[in-house]
């Protein structure tokens, strides 16, 4: 399995309850703390993160007019509901 392409080191300040808990997994897993971490980020990023994503690429289509005026799709789903649209 090929590996990513590793960027610039970072430095950030964890918690010394956090760090304890990443270096428990690390050690139990047989895996470095970056590893832990890189891990973390990417289920945040699946996670929470996506869901931020999708909110800034649904304000991007709202602000270059690309969107359903909600009063319309009510409208719609009304007369589906009654019938009067196959």
């Amino acid at each position: 399995m090929a590996k990513s392409p590793l960027s610039d080191p970072i430095a950030t300040r964890i918690p010394v309850d956090v760090l304890s808990s990443i270096d428990e997994i690390a050690e139990m897993t047989e895996r470095t703390r970056s590893w832990v971490i890189v891990r973390a980020l990417k289920t945040y990023l699946l996670n929470e993160g996506a869901d931020i994503l999708a909110f800034k690429n649904g304000r991007k289509q709202i602000d270059a007019g690309r969107h359903e005026d909600m009063d319309d799709v009510i409208r719609d789903i009304e007369q589906i509901v009654a019938g009067k649209v196959a």
